[in-house]
């Protein structure tokens, strides 16, 4: 019985989801490229300004 929990592996995503610090890393390094990349597609597409 103790070979077997020696031998037993704990899951990449398990230990992928127990790092809470991680989680919120990659949550707000999604948020905050995707919103700039947005932002940058959107003043990319704005119309110039008749005055310049």
């Amino acid at each position: 019985m103790e070979t077997e929990e020696k031998e037993r592996r704990v899951n990449y995503w398990q230990v992928f989801y127990d790092d809470i610090f991680l989680l919120f890393f990659l949550g707000a390094a999604i948020f905050l490229i995707s919103y700039t990349i947005w932002g940058l597609i959107e003043l990319s597409a704005a119309p110039l300004s008749p005055l310049v």
